[in-house]
């Protein structure tokens, strides 16, 4: 028997306002979220985050650049200390808990204005499964 999805998978999409600019300005936090995200949801984690210092021409756009490799996809982000703002991607090829994924990246930068956008990709990619007999 065959079963197909609606679309390749969803794209969580997090522009965090009013975060915490310590964090925001911690290589070793923001390399932590990305190296413990993956299992939390559980994702499969194929490389070791690569995070860097950005310096940006406009000083209040310096900030610190992420992402993750998971077998699913990838989980990315963009932070601002200057501006207490924080972007954060996170795309996968199968469904997750897409509130508890939001309420832990939401806490974890203690954002007070999160705004979130969820989409399904990949709407007209042809995929099927084959269920195990």
């Amino acid at each position: 028997m065959k079963k197909t999805r609606n679309g390749y998978g969803p794209h969580l999409m997090l522009d965090l306002g009013e975060c915490n600019p310590v964090i925001l300005n911690d290589l070793d936090a923001c390399f932590g979220l990305l190296n413990e995200l993956p299992e939390k949801i559980g994702m499969t984690k194929i490389t070791q985050p690569y995070v860097f210092r950005y310096h940006g021409q406009i000083p209040e756009d310096d900030g610190i650049t992420g992402v993750t490799i998971i077998a699913e996809s990838h989980i990315s982000l963009h932070t601002y200390p200057e501006k207490n703002f924080v972007f954060v991607d996170l795309f996968s090829c199968k469904p997750f808990d897409v509130e508890g994924a939001k309420d832990y990246i939401v806490q974890f930068f203690q954002s007070k204005s999160p705004s979130v956008h969820l989409c399904e990709r990949g709407l007209s990619f042809p995929q099927t499964y084959k269920q195990a007999a």
